[in-house]
């Protein structure tokens, strides 16, 4: 225990290490075809996922990404976000949900100043497959710490915080005497409040409302890093969460882009007619509709090819560990960015277009075919893109990475 980054290792190649691995890819691509069923029912009740958070729990997903040494399956971050996208095709929330989780579990191994306690929290987190969540929107501060006796507690409102009613345990920064406080904490202690007004047109399973803290204990042990003046620079391997949830945003994206145009493959096969000027007898032989096909799957194709060799790039950084550069770490972030710029979009412009295959009759509301679109064009407004391919810009024109922060 003497390095947390070791807890990161990918299992060493092995028998059993693939037949796990064969495992969860199977696993995640049963519960992505349940959740594709009855994804239109879902997305109109819109309730907190606890029986999707459930699934993921039961089919080992949680803990696909811990070191076997505390009984995960040891899949590194490229298989981690292939997970991501292959549940996002049944149903985007859960895939956002899945990657969230992800990192916010993982973030401890990069940061935690005592290796013990990411071992301990991990451990944990892999014996009772615990959901985590995180309160630490930098746009949105609003929590302060204050000492009350041998303990701290914690007050005030996040705005949006996802998976609020699912989480078993979340990361959170606040306030404490000007300095800022990172910690980790159960949300079973009392004090905790998740509101039901997550009320967005898309994303509408990824239970994203607000949380109230309300005399909120915190204690001694829950602290994962020493108190840090605002101005100070994190350490570079404790950055690595921002690459890494945007990366989630990448394939979560894709992966609904993908589940879109399979469900409007679907439907061309079993009900949409040829137009009547097409000279052929089924929609499937209607050569503008092969043309379309073709050119969204090429597009998927390439912006998933993109992703996965970001997430490589970001993987290959991240396993220097502690002697990570942060020229290392921001040409790594680079790759994720340009990937976030083309998978935007990418799924913006599939889940848009599927309707033209599909036909007049596929905006029927009982199928909610539109909620592929809702769901993308909510959660890629989560920070402005163009911002994103500026960032690329200026690293190809003047070599300049990105400033570190929780968006970049």
């Amino acid at each position: 225990m003497s390095n947390v980054h070791f807890l990161r290792e990918p299992a060493p190649a092995s028998a059993e290490h693939d037949e796990r691995r064969r495992e969860l890819f199977a696993r995640a691509e049963a519960l992505s075809q349940d959740l594709a069923r009855r994804g239109a029912e879902l997305d109109r009740v819109g309730a907190p996922p606890r029986e999707e958070i459930e699934a993921l729990r039961q089919a080992g997903l949680l803990t696909a990404l811990h070191s076997p040494e505390i009984g995960g399956a040891g899949l590194n971050w490229i298989d981690g976000l292939r997970l991501v996208r292959i549940v996002a095709r049944g149903e985007s929330s859960i895939g956002q949900l899945l990657g969230y989780h992800y990192v916010n579990s993982q973030y401890v191994y990069w940061a935690a100043a005592d290796p013990r306690q990411a071992w301990v929290l991990g451990a944990e987190t892999v014996e009772r497959q615990l959901y985590w969540g995180a309160a630490v929107n930098p746009r949105d501060p609003g929590l302060t710490l204050e000492r009350r006796g041998a303990h701290y507690v914690l007050n005030g409102r996040k705005t949006f915080s996802t998976g609020a009613h699912v989480s078993d345990r979340i990361n959170v920064n606040a306030v404490l005497d000007g300095k800022i406080a990172n910690f980790v904490v159960p949300t079973d202690r009392p004090g905790y409040i998740a509101n039901d007004d997550w009320d967005n047109i898309g994303q509408r399973l990824s239970d994203s409302g607000s949380v109230e803290f309300r005399d909120f204990p915190v204690y001694g042990r829950d602290f994962i890093q020493p108190l840090a003046d605002p101005s100070d620079p994190p350490a570079v391997l404790a950055t690595f969460n921002t690459p890494l949830i945007q990366l989630v945003f990448v394939n979560f994206y894709l992966g609904t882009a993908e589940g879109a145009l399979a469900a409007a493959l679907d439907y061309v096969r079993s009900t949409t007619r040829p137009w009547v000027t097409s000279g052929v007898e089924r929609a499937g032989d209607d050569p503008y509709i092969l043309e379309a096909i073709g050119g969204l799957q090429a597009s998927l194709k390439a912006s998933v090819a993109l992703a996965d060799a970001a997430a490589g790039a970001v993987e290959a950084a991240l396993s220097e560990g502690q002697s990570v550069t942060a020229e290392a770490r921001g040409r790594a972030a680079i790759e994720a960015y340009a990937a976030k710029v083309h998978s935007t979009h990418v799924a913006l412009d599939v889940t848009a277009r599927v309707f033209e295959l599909m036909g007049a009759r596929a905006t029927a509301g009982h199928y909610r075919f539109d909620r592929y679109w809702r769901n993308v064009r909510t959660h890629t407004l989560h920070d402005p893109v163009a911002y994103k391919a500026r960032e690329v810009g200026d690293f190809a024109l003047n070599g300049r990475i990105p400033p570190v922060s929780l968006y970049s």
